[in-house]
């Protein structure tokens, strides 16, 4: 591709990250060609159009309650920096209860018109299949990135800092587990420069008839189907669904992920193991955030349907009123590691006039990726005129978002993630029944202040 200067900033990709970052850098001024490959001859397995901002999937931005639940606040929070995603959402919006869904064509068509009528923007049809070498860049290009530009970011990388597949194990709040029947302890006592004074793990102990129970609740368990452009990508040793495991036989996941060798039960000491017996399965959990708010459960990623993983997995001693803040899934996907190869202003390390943003970067979902997208270009807008960038609280749900993405979440399990009330800084002088409102309160009022003081261009 030849090298063109009649923009200030070149945005690859045309889905809802792409569409936002473009609209934030044009409304405050600054020129922006966005490169979409669909339109060029060009289509992914997925798509049905060449439409700007296409809902591959769902039609639902999910839960609208800004009071109560995290995305909803996220919806307040980009409605406040003028969002496109979400005006034309509003304008598109459709019955759905609480929660926000939109009339796919209309919502397309009302980000392609926007976009296209906007003097700043420059929507072209064309694949780019390698990083900018220079020149403020935005990439956007979303869970199908195409292989020739995906291989050019592994160049930038390195081999094992892209995935092509995600491999999502659940996720449970922390204070949402029972730890009169869990302990922490890592197996052999073995710990890390990081561990806590017990252990790295938070292990739930299972007896042998609550093992095979566990056990056929895998096999019988509804399991979700891969999509038709899915359905092709081979599973790997790293990402194999617990469910294919436990099919191999009912002794496998036991000498597996499950094993109970090496870890002292407290619950089931004896004169003979007075610090406790080994358990005859165990779930593992590992802290999964710095701020210790969110444990994974450790190889349970699973195709298992939702509901029949919370059913499930509410049969684990420990976790019988475990709140989720993730299920399990495995998808095709492509996302960057980010914690390790981007900064806090969403830069590649080592290639900073290059950004990345939405469900490239490790988030989850439309209104996240729209969110990081939104983030994306008022840093470079700001970047571009020469301000100092202050990012939004950590209070907020963007701001918990943004750091979770580019440092706080532990970047040897990093997986894509919804927003969650997990990743915001606790409030644990509130009681657990008034924590989402007060989460909300904070985030509302903290908010408030930044676009006040902190916002850092203003609308042309």
């Amino acid at each position: 591709m030849t090298e063109h200067t009649d923009h200030d900033v070149h945005i690859i990709g045309g889905g809802l990250a792409g569409s936002e970052a473009a609209w934030q850098l044009a409304r405050r001024g600054f020129k922006v060609r966005l490169s979409e490959m669909r339109g060029s001859g060009e289509m992914t397995p997925a798509h049905q159009t060449d439409g700007l901002a296409e809902l591959v999937c769902s039609n639902s931005f999910r839960s609208d309650d800004s009071d109560k639940n995290a995305v909803g606040l996220l919806h307040h929070e980009m409605r406040a920096l003028d969002s496109l995603v979400m005006s034309a959402g509003e304008k598109a919006r459709v019955p759905a209860g609480s929660a926000m869904a939109v009339d796919r064509d209309v919502f397309s068509s009302e980000v392609q018109r926007t976009l296209e009528e906007h003097p700043n923007v420059t929507v072209v049809r064309e694949r780019v299949d390698s990083l900018p070498a220079s020149g403020a860049t935005i990439v956007a290009t979303g869970p199908l990135t195409a292989q020739s530009l995906a291989q050019s970011i592994v160049s930038a990388t390195g081999q094992d800092r892209l995935a092509f597949f995600d491999a999502i194990a659940p996720i449970v709040h922390r204070d949402s587990i029972d730890m009169s029947k869990c302990w922490i302890q890592s197996r052999w006592n073995k710990r890390t420069e990081a561990s806590n004074e017990d252990g790295d793990y938070i292990n739930c102990p299972m007896t042998k008839e609550q093992y095979l129970a566990f056990h056929q609740g895998l096999m019988d368990g509804e399991k979700t189907e891969f999509r038709e452009w899915e359905a092709d990508t081979p599973y790997f040793d790293g990402c194999m669904p617990i469910e294919v495991m436990a099919a191999r036989g009912v002794e496998t996941l036991r000498y597996g992920p499950m094993k109970g060798v090496g870890l002292d039960n407290p619950y089931d000491t004896t004169e003979e193991h007075p610090q406790g017996r080994w358990p005859y399965a165990v779930v593992q959990l590992r802290q999964d955030n710095k701020l210790g708010t969110l444990w994974n459960m450790v190889g349970f990623q699973t195709k298992l349907k939702y509901g029949a993983q919370i059913e499930l997995f509410r049969t684990i001693p420990g976790l019988e009123n475990a709140e989720f803040a993730r299920l399990g899934g495995l998808h095709r996907n492509t996302f960057i590691n980010s914690p390790l190869v981007l900064d806090r202003q969403l830069r590649l390390r080592g290639g900073e006039h290059i950004r990345f943003a939405g469900q490239i970067t490790g988030c989850e979902g439309y209104v996240e990726s729209s969110a990081v997208g939104l983030i994306a270009g008022m840093m470079a807008a700001s970047e571009l005129a020469g301000r100092d960038w202050t990012p939004p609280p950590r209070t907020t749900a963007l701001g918990s978002l943004l750091s979770h993405i580019t440092g706080d979440a532990e970047a040897e399990t990093f997986q894509p993630m919804n927003v969650n009330f997990g990743l915001f800084p606790p409030l644990h002088e509130v009681k657990k029944k008034q924590r989402k409102e007060a989460y909300t309160s904070r985030a509302k009022e903290d908010l408030r202040m930044w676009v006040a003081e902190a916002e850092a261009l203003p609308a042309t």
